[in-house]
């Protein structure tokens, strides 16, 4: 059974999986996610990091930090999912989306309307998991925003997903 907790980004388990996901990245990319992660971003009251473990063993992660500058989908407060990975003896068994929905539903209770994320055009297993959850595309924002294999969702939460045109 999956069990999810709230760690410090620096955990050896998160900083062990984050390592993993810039392998990924590297490989899928051909360089590791530069996006500059100011010290306490996932630091409550603005920010939090979940790994989930099975056991003992760390499969999945994921972050969000509040981003009161990225208004979409209408909201009045995004926080921004970052950082989420699957280690590949995890996938296709469920905890993306157990994990999504954790983070979803903790963004929600710090205050968040809106969730939004960026992903790329090599992650396509990603976009088919945002997409099947109700993300819609949003307007681009963030590292990214220049970079033509960027994609950027977004959706609200507790409510009804705006199309592109509201963003």
């Amino acid at each position: 059974m999956l069990r999810i907790e709230r760690v410090p980004v620096t955990d050896a388990a998160a900083q062990a999986l984050i390592t993993e996901v810039q392998e990924e990245y590297v490989r899928r990319y051909g360089g590791p996610d530069n996006t500059p992660l100011e010290p306490g971003v996932f630091d409550p009251p603005h920010g939090a990091f979940f790994v989930g473990k099975l056991g003992d063993v760390p499969m999945v992660m994921g972050g969000w930090r509040l981003r009161p500058d990225v208004t979409r989908l209408g909201g009045r407060l995004s926080a921004e999912i970052k950082r989420m990975y699957v280690a590949p003896a995890g996938r296709r068994t469920g905890l993306a989306r157990a994990v999504l929905a954790h983070l979803e539903r903790t963004a929600a209770q710090a205050g968040a309307d809106v969730m939004v994320l960026e992903t790329g055009i090599a992650q396509p297993e990603a976009i088919t998991l945002y997409e099947s959850s109700g993300y819609a595309p949003v307007e681009k924002f963030g590292h990214y925003a220049w970079s033509p294999k960027s994609r950027c969702y977004g959706k609200r939460l507790g409510g009804v997903v705006v199309g592109p045109s509201g963003n």
